[in-house]
């Protein structure tokens, strides 16, 4: 099994640090002549890390004063009722999402199955993009049944919220029936959105939400980039 290369395990160890705020957002990092000591590399070594994590968004670099951390990585619990705008508020940054695609078609079979429609009934998918702070944090598919929300695909073309786009629909509230979570490893295109190298880990997510009476009414699976969010199970 090839071995993690030296700079890999540093920026790992040091995003694992800010994920346990041993560095707070704005707090210097130490020196890379301190951080070539600390793990026994050279400063060349030390430079590489930093470089990866502030490809990353997770630091950045001021011009004579030393690296500071730009962000930690995000907590987003996974319970019954999942938020995207709560859950990154909740963290203390700011929530944007960005609409990449916006689409009606057949339902493929596995999206069928899980929103108990018909093979072939139309669905409208949602692709799109979940920042924190400027940060892109995940990337997202949202499949909904068409029939069901016939204004649906205007709504979340205005809001971008699928809370807010289900509510003008007629939606009040919804919950979490099953949740998925498996470790993967970012292909291309979502690398490129996430804004991370090709082969890093990312966690995906598939999850199924019911309205009151227990019927499905979306079918999500979303990319989290693995070195900035910490997914917290509740209640699932």
């Amino acid at each position: 099994m090839a071995r993690t290369p030296l700079w890999k395990s540093i920026a790992l160890a040091l995003t694992a640090d800010i994920a346990e705020a041993r560095y707070q957002t704005g707090d210097q990092l130490p020196t890379e002549a301190q951080l070539a000591a600390k793990f026994g590399v050279n400063r060349h070594t030390v430079r590489r890390a930093l470089a990866e994590m502030a490809d990353q968004g997770l630091v950045h670099a001021r011009r004579g004063a030393g690296v500071f951390v730009a962000a930690r990585p995000t907590d987003y619990p996974i319970g019954r009722r999942v938020r995207f705008h709560q859950s990154v508020a909740a963290s203390g940054q700011t929530p944007t999402k960005r609409l990449l695609a916006l689409d009606t078609r057949a339902a493929d079979a596995r999206e069928a199955e899980a929103l108990g429609l018909p093979a072939g009934a139309p669905v409208l998918v949602y692709d799109g993009l979940s920042l924190a702070d400027g940060a892109p944090i995940a990337l997202f598919r949202s499949t909904f049944p068409a029939g069901r929300f016939p204004e649906l695909r205007a709504a979340l073309s205005e809001t971008r919220s699928v809370t807010q786009a289900l509510g003008r629909c007629g939606l009040a509230d919804y919950t979490r029936a099953t949740t998925r979570i498996t470790a993967k490893l970012a292909n291309a295109t979502q690398a490129l959105h996430l804004r991370i190298a090709e082969g890093a880990p990312i966690l995906r997510t598939v999850g199924i939400n019911i309205d009151a009476e227990g019927a499905p009414v979306e079918y999500g699976r979303t990319w989290f980039a693995g070195d900035r969010v910490t997914l917290t199970v509740d209640g699932v």
